[in-house]
């Protein structure tokens, strides 16, 4: 393990991604993810709305391999119109 991450590579790690609803919310982001992560399968991806159905989150779990690949994921989807919050 790395002395500037508490994390160990490569490692399972699941992102949390919320943002509004919308028609492409899903398939636009997971294009986002499968970017970064291209071993992502899009099968294991978690959709889930929100009690009054104008908000979606998504959850993936990708394979991370370093914390460049994760930091570069999270500032694309941070930087998302679609995007609200990215845990």
């Amino acid at each position: 393990m790395s002395e500037d991450t508490l994390i160990d590579y490569p490692c399972d790690f699941p992102i949390k991604i919320m943002g509004q609803a919308d028609a492409q919310f899903s398939d636009t982001l997971l294009a986002v993810v499968q970017r970064h992560a291209p071993d992502f399968d899009a099968a294991t991806m978690e959709c889930r709305p929100s009690r009054s159905g104008n908000y979606l989150s998504l959850t993936c779990t990708i394979r991370a391999v370093s914390r460049e690949q994760l930091d570069n994921l999270y500032r694309e989807l941070s930087g998302h119109p679609l995007v609200k919050v990215v845990l």
